[in-house]
């Protein structure tokens, strides 16, 4: 049984990389257009809480939503795409 202090508490090492790093870029275009993440969902056409879960490597996302997101922070959506190292 989990210890009280890690009750309700998602483990981040789960994460896949690919989607944190994604999520990352996602923030870090939000951040640069000065939106918040519910000014990001309304202009996209998607709910605020999914823009959280986006940038945290929650969600796998479908090519539609990238589309919108792309929209949303008027970037061509390659601009999505994460730096590869």
């Amino acid at each position: 049984m989990a210890k009280p202090a890690e009750r309700g508490r998602k483990k981040a090492q789960g994460k896949d990389p690919e989607l944190v790093a994604f999520g990352r870029r996602v923030c870090e275009l939000r951040e640069a257009a000065g939106l918040t993440q519910e000014a990001l969902a309304h202009a996209a056409g998607l709910h605020w809480t999914y823009i959280g879960q986006i940038e945290r490597g929650e969600r796998n996302l479908t090519y539609k939503n990238v589309l919108k997101l792309a929209k949303g922070l008027t970037v061509d959506p390659a601009a999505l795409m994460p730096k590869r190292n």
